[in-house]
């Protein structure tokens, strides 16, 4: 386990999610994904605009790293400036959700919140800058903190910087 010094959960104050209960997660998990994509969407952004209990989401369209194809993931609407902060999160299961391999892979995104949709370049942040927008990331969305103490993995951030 490597320490982070600026999560401030505890590992032991968490829960771990069985590998068991992750094969069940991650099936429901994209169910819910193209639900909320659909909803969103044909409501102009009126409904499933929100995480229960937290903030705004986005609409993250990405190319498939293998298909080429558009997929479309929405995430919390981190916004740090007029850049986009996106996490890699998955709950703190062990292992990267699969858009981050398409973030990877193709960098260019449009990203669609309240209405608006704009063109960005991702780039993952290192360690140093992660520990920065820490903060920022917790105040938006608390469980995040949780969700790194939980995993070994380090959960991946993207900084998404607007293009012209």
């Amino acid at each position: 386990m490597v320490d982070r010094d600026y999560v401030r959960t505890r590992r032991e104050d968490v829960k771990p999610i069985p590998r068991r209960t992750q094969r069940f997660i991650r099936p429901l998990v994209k169910l819910f994904t193209r639900l909320n994509v659909l909803v969103y969407k044909r409501s102009g952004g009126r409904l499933m605009n929100k995480i229960p209990g937290a903030g705004p989401i986005c609409i993250v369209t990405m190319t498939g790293r293998k298909t080429g194809k558009r997929r479309e993931v929405p995430l919390m609407d981190i916004n740090d400036g007029d850049k986009k902060i996106l996490v890699a999160s998955q709950g703190g299961m062990d292992k990267h959700p699969v858009w981050y391999f398409n973030l990877k892979a193709n960098p260019e995104v449009e990203i669609t919140a309240q209405g608006v949709t704009r063109h960005y370049r991702a780039r993952q942040v290192d360690e140093a800058e992660k520990a920065k927008l820490w903060p920022l990331l917790v105040e938006t969305y608390p469980p995040y903190d949780e969700y790194q103490a939980r995993t070994d993995r380090d959960i991946p951030v993207f900084v998404c910087e607007p293009v012209a």
